[in-house]
């Protein structure tokens, strides 16, 4: 829950009989683009209008002497126009991504991801705009219900007292707060994540697929970012709604150390649009059921 900072559900394996280890606090894996919004909330906060264009080009960064220049490359190989950075957030464009993370600089969004509650390692590096860095499920959560939360990061409550035999409580749980980012920069984030799922990686939230009625038949507006690695190592979907719950994060993968690309799972390449979407719409269905009408606040 974004505004209190409870956990309102904990999913870290397929069955805990069989496999034990914990892929919500323990696994750590590469996040890919859901953490570009790290990268634009920086600049936001900074001044930058969501609706500047910038060119569809290769932003090249400086590295060691004896290295060539590190250029990012767009997924789709598509260059060339003008791009609004909300356009960008909305299809995860690689370009427009590095061009703000040169203008604003690695050092600059990892004290901003630090403040919104990433406490993993986290080197102020270049390739940080296209999601190398290892964090948990916890970790992700956590950091999108800031935007959730008009900027006011709340770390996550796993339980809220405990009391001895007799009832006395013996412990109370204070939450632990921090304002991350002003409401102005909260809500125009919340405004550019809302085109993740109306039109862009995440669209088909709001599209047919094959026989389903409705690929993902979430009626309340959805703000989301989607997120896949290289090889189709990791899948990602972290997103919220107005409704009174949650911040939810879904990751899909192969166990740690195992480097097993995802492209031919049923037949399909897992993005983080694809099944952890699916995941991700059947659970917020039941979570938010009976608040279809619940809109973000303005």
């Amino acid at each position: 829950d974004p505004h209190t900072g409870f956990v309102k559900a904990w999913v870290g394996g397929p069955d805990f009989k069989h496999f034990q280890f914990d892929h919500v606090q323990q696994a750590h894996r590469q996040v890919g683009s859901t953490f570009k919004p790290f990268i634009y909330a920086t600049a936001v906060r900074e001044g930058m209008d969501p609706c500047l264009r910038v060119p569809n080009q290769k932003t090249c960064f400086d590295m060691p002497e004896g290295q060539p220049d590190w250029c990012p490359e767009n997924s789709d190989a598509k260059y060339g126009g003008m791009l609004t950075v909300k356009g960008a957030m909305a299809n995860s464009v690689n370009t427009v991504t590095a061009y703000l993370m040169k203008q604003y600089s690695p050092q600059a969004v990892t004290v901003l991801a630090r403040h919104m509650g990433i406490k993993s390692p986290l080197d102020p590096v270049p390739s940080l705009c296209l999601g190398v860095a290892d964090l948990s499920l916890e970790e992700m959560t956590s950091a999108f219900a800031t935007f959730a939360n008009e900027g006011v990061h709340i770390d996550p409550i796993v339980f809220t007292r405990i009391e001895d035999k007799n009832g006395n409580a013996i412990y109370d749980v204070t939450p632990t707060t921090e304002e991350a980012l002003d409401p102005r920069t909260s809500y125009i984030m919340l405004d550019m994540l809302k085109g993740v799922a109306d039109r862009g990686t995440a669209m088909r939230l709001r599209m047919g697929w094959g026989n389903r009625a409705k690929y993902g038949n979430i009626k309340n507006p959805t703000a989301c970012k989607t997120g896949t690695t290289q090889n189709y190592g990791d899948a990602w979907f972290v997103g919220y709604t107005p409704a009174r719950c949650c911040s939810t994060a879904v990751w899909m993968g192969y166990a740690a150390g195992q480097s097993i690309p995802m492209d031919k799972v049923h037949g399909r390449r897992v993005t983080g649009g694809s099944f952890p979407a699916i995941i991700f719409e059947r659970y917020m269905a039941v979570a938010t059921k009976g608040e279809d009408d619940a809109a973000f606040a303005t």
